[in-house]
């Protein structure tokens, strides 16, 4: 599934090729995805120039005047960007949707379709109030990111750290893969209780996000799933993974067999001797 690196990877993508360019149409070849696309999304962007393209967790938000269109890569969805000439040849079964500029394409692929296409008016209000976004925690490079709102919003809570993290209501797109590598890179045993961690040790988990995040960014996403950047080029941050899908294989650090577990229906990687 794309995570926050990958999405954050697009949309650096696909941001110089459409800002600033007026959309002609939208083509739209399944209207059912996750949730409908609207049936008058033409009608509503048409003729009109993006502005601006932003994130909000996983979810992309390109920005016209009227208002934002919300798109979600689901579970194995990519946005890529194409010459207007492949509007020539005929789009495989998997390429729902396709964004026309005058000279480009935004073409949305999902094999799965779990991904999403939506709308939000500006006449409704401010995109942050959209129902989608309301619940969201905060942005992991934000400035509101810190130890005491980790430590914060823990106190109290039963529930492992792996999955306080992939909840997404403290901080949002620290997804399976990345929360593994922090955890690994903070020296934290994944299943330990969320409210039993001490602050001086939320102040290296949160920096360990950032970075296990920025790295990410910097090295263009994973290729796990079949996830590629609008370009067509394949991530590799699972290269230099320290324990994610490393199971049985020795510890980059103290050479000790990676361990694999099921938390929330979700494989976790851990090292035993270095995370405690």
């Amino acid at each position: 599934m794309p995570e926050l690196p990958e999405v954050e990877v697009t949309r650096r993508g696909i941001s110089p090729h459409i800002t600033e360019q007026v959309i002609e149409r939208v083509d739209v070849r399944t209207p059912m995805l996750r949730w409908p696309i609207p049936a008058d999304l033409t009608a509503l962007v048409g003729g009109k120039r993006v502005e601006r393209v932003e994130r909000r967790g996983k979810y992309l938000l390109i920005e016209v005047d009227a208002g934002w269109l919300i798109v979600h890569l689901g579970m194995t969805g990519t946005l890529r960007v194409l010459p207007r000439a492949a509007l020539e040849r005929r789009p495989d079964k998997h390429e729902h949707v396709d964004i026309v500029f005058e000279q480009t394409v935004l073409r949305f692929r999902d094999p799965r379709r779990f991904g999403a296409v939506l709308w939000h008016s500006r006449e409704h209000g401010d995109i942050t109030g959209h129902p989608l976004l309301l619940s969201l925690g905060v942005e992991p490079f934000s400035p509101e990111f810190t130890a005491q709102l980790l430590f914060d919003r823990t106190r109290g809570r039963s529930v492992s750290i792996k999955q306080a993290l992939l909840a997404g209501d403290i901080v949002v797109g620290v997804g399976n893969i990345y929360a593994s590598e922090s955890l690994f890179r903070a020296r934290i045993h994944p299943a330990r209780a969320a409210g039993r961690i001490a602050k001086p040790r939320y102040e290296i988990l949160a920096d360990a996000i950032r970075d296990t995040l920025a790295e990410a960014i910097t090295k263009g996403g994973s290729t796990l799933r079949d996830f590629v950047g609008s370009d067509g080029a394949q991530g590799y941050f699972q290269l230099d993974n320290f324990v994610y899908d490393r199971a049985g294989e020795p510890c980059k650090v103290c050479g000790t067999p990676i361990r694999q577990i099921v938390q929330g229906q979700r494989s976790t990687f851990y090292c035993p001797q270095c995370q405690h």
